[in-house]
């Protein structure tokens, strides 16, 4: 009897640090940001984006799900673009970028401050693959602000392309996945 309350009180602790660990594997929010009203057109709404709304809280993130060779993603459109919805300069080389060059921004884990920075991932969706450049992080953490372009704070699960991306991805802009869509990237 007694061995069996200790084999029991093992099993508990075991499955005990087993949720601690997992627990602390995963990304929750960690806070919230509250939307402010962008001045007259400072919001660009170019590809859709959206603009924040007054008063509506907005989950921010300092973390992403962890990388593997096989990280599951959802895909966005962004112009890295002079005068885009990207907003200013890409952070990696404080330089503009056109819509034909295939490049990203990570959301802010993933973008791991600035360590895939010029670095390319491949990202695999819609039966195809392309080879992008990390020029930009996708800001988890902060938004709504005129350095944001009054935009929302990114998900933890972003990877914000051009439109080479997509169109490298075989995706048509007529299609409902143009803009959003559920991809897979690792590093190349």
């Amino acid at each position: 009897m007694k061995n069996q309350a200790c084999s029991t009180s093992i099993v508990l602790v075991i499955i005990y640090c087993l949720l601690l660990v997992k627990g602390s594997q995963a990304c929750n929010p960690s806070g919230n940001i509250r939307g402010r009203k962008a001045p007259q057109g400072q919001c660009n709404q170019e590809n859709d984006s959206d603009c924040c709304s007054p008063g509506k809280l907005y989950p921010i993130y300092r973390c992403s799900p962890s990388v593997s060779g096989h990280t599951k993603a959802t895909l966005t459109i962004n112009s890295f673009a002079k005068g885009g919805d990207g907003g200013g300069p890409s952070e990696c080389d404080n330089q503009y970028h056109p819509d034909n060059e295939p490049v990203v921004a990570l959301s802010t884990g993933w973008y791991s401050r600035g360590s895939r920075c010029l670095k390319y991932i491949n990202v695999y969706g819609n039966g195809n693959s392309v080879k992008a450049k990390v020029v930009d992080e996708c800001d988890s953490t902060m938004g709504c602000d005129s350095d944001h372009d009054f935009q929302p704070p990114c998900a933890n699960n972003i990877v914000d392309a051009s439109k080479a991306v997509w169109e490298a991805l075989g995706v048509s802009e007529n299609s409902n996945d143009w803009g959003y869509m559920d991809i897979y990237w690792s590093d190349a």
